[in-house]
């Protein structure tokens, strides 16, 4: 049986832990027949690592700070070292100061501000053109986003952010469109992922989204929101750029 992903070679970023959307979507896209090269940062490379080797097929990794102007040049040229070229690149990277979430919007200062916007927006578009020499026609670059549209409890500065990041896909979407690659979003539902524990108060953003939903949602289950990424970075969305698909148990159509 032909796998969705088959010969498909794909870029994941931000795998710390097997809880992470990021490995799920490592994970399905080998079990789908795809080549995976992971990317790691920091103090949190040995996790990535160690990581790394639950999956089917342990993936090669290579160290990436996407605010880093060097890490980002050569990126592809070590890349290369791994695939002869990129077929999807998945961006699931996140980062704000527990000082500008939490309840501390008013206290927020640029300083901590601009890390989050820097780390978590503009990221998407350093990613994208430090892949872009790799990037196959048709190639797909899909994001993980958390609804951007409402001011959600304790997100803060993340919560603008993130609409940074949304605004921020739909401009590559833009630009990349002509060279045939599609950029879109997949936003999940609250999932107890290593970042999620670090946004203070995340418990109250988790706790009433099953009631919501009227598919109902499990927050310890990353699985429907890779599923959406790999769909998404396969070529079965051949004409769709600039979308944000929701995979939050419909929460997001509910009102309030």
């Amino acid at each position: 049986m032909v796998g969705l992903l088959c010969g498909k070679n794909i870029l994941v970023t931000g795998v710390l832990t097997d809880a992470s959307i990021a490995f799920q979507v490592a994970r399905l896209a080998q079990e789908e027949g795809a080549n995976v090269v992971l990317t790691a940062f920091g103090k949190g490379a040995r996790l990535t690592a160690a990581t790394a080797k639950r999956l089917p097929v342990e993936a090669p990794m290579e160290l990436l700070d996407v605010t880093d102007a060097a890490d980002l040049d050569s990126l592809a040229g070590r890349l290369q070292q791994h695939l002869p070229s990129l077929d999807a690149v998945v961006h699931s990277i996140g980062f704000a100061p527990q000082a500008v979430m939490g309840g501390n919007f008013m206290e927020g200062t640029w300083q901590d501000v601009s890390t989050a916007v820097e780390t978590s927006a503009f990221s998407l578009k350093s990613l994208a053109q430090a892949t872009l020499p790799l990037l196959s026609p048709g190639a797909g670059i899909v994001g993980l986003t958390f609804d951007a549209s409402f001011a959600w409890p304790v997100y803060d500065w993340m919560g603008v952010a993130k609409a940074a990041f949304e605004s921020t896909a739909r401009y590559l979407a833009r630009d990349l469109g002509p060279q045939g690659v599609r950029v879109n979003l997949v936003s999940a539902g609250p999932v107890k992922t290593t970042a999620a524990k670090a946004i203070p108060g995340f418990d109250q953003m988790e706790g009433a989204w099953a009631k919501r939903a009227p598919l109902g949602w499990d927050s310890a289950d990353p699985v429907p929101a890779a599923k959406a990424v790999l769909a998404l970075a396969s070529g079965w969305f051949p004409a769709t750029t600039g979308e944000i698909v929701h995979v939050d148990g419909g929460a997001h159509a509910m009102g309030q």
